[in-house]
């Protein structure tokens, strides 16, 4: 079953045509990978997606459910989640009260159990849960950025540039930590500048460049793929 699908958006700022004619699907139980350098489009298709920018044309559809004219944080309450660029916690409260802000579409009842959850994904987060968010480190606060999108029991997890300034062994946890919430049964799109850590642990890549998608395939067929080796891979 495609869970998302995406068909021919086009967005625009201003007069900047930056998403021309983008189509992509999203199966349910997969993690699909958005690579593309800065600057291709990438966090303007999540962004669409999630109704923070609106299209000109053409249809996403979320669990056969038109996105179209929903309002972005209804959105949330249909089961997807976006983990933005940049991680954006709210830098002076704590870790436990950062999780309970992304329970805002849940029921009171269900909070506890969520946050029981999101700590044992979380180990480390249980152990600062009392902690100022802007205390943590960088690594930390990516893993408190997705445990507050998990708060909202997300069926689609949207991550944007989760590698984005972490150090080498801090990257490697953390797309650890993305294929193992996968295996759990939570479906990922992921954009990432890091095309090697992307496509490693993806079904299936997209390579956007100038707002346009120039290359799709199996994330194993990319990986050797000679053009993206050399535009993204360093080989």
């Amino acid at each position: 079953m495609e869970m998302l699908e995406v068909n021919s958006i086009n967005v625009y700022y201003g007069n900047i045509h930056a998403i021309k004619g983008v189509s992509f699907t999203v199966g349910e139980g997969e993690i699909i990978s958005l690579i593309g350098a800065n600057g291709a489009g990438k966090t303007t298709i999540l962004q669409t997606i999630s109704g923070l920018l609106k299209s000109t044309t053409g249809s996403i559809y979320f669990m056969e459910q038109p996105l179209h004219n929903i309002p972005a944080y209804k959105i949330v309450s249909l089961g997807l989640a976006q983990v933005p660029e940049g991680r954006h916690v709210f830098q002076q409260m704590s870790v436990e009260e950062n999780l309970e802000m992304g329970a805002y579409t849940q029921e009171k009842s269900s909070i506890f159990g969520s946050l029981e959850l999101v700590y044992s994904r979380f180990p480390r987060l249980k152990e600062r849960r009392k902690q100022i968010a802007g205390t943590l480190s960088g690594g930390e606060q990516q893993m408190l950025a997705m445990g507050r999108a998990l708060m909202s029991k997300p069926k689609l997890l949207m991550l944007d540039e989760p590698s984005m300034g972490l150090a080498p062994i801090l990257v490697e946890e953390i797309f650890d930590i993305i294929a193992t919430l996968n295996k759990s049964g939570v479906t990922i799109l992921l954009v990432e500048q890091n095309a090697q850590m992307a496509l490693s642990i993806a079904d299936r890549g997209y390579v956007l460049e100038t707002g346009k998608i120039v290359l799709a395939s199996d994330a194993k067929e990319l990986l050797t793929n000679d053009s993206v080796r050399k535009a993204y891979l360093g080989g």
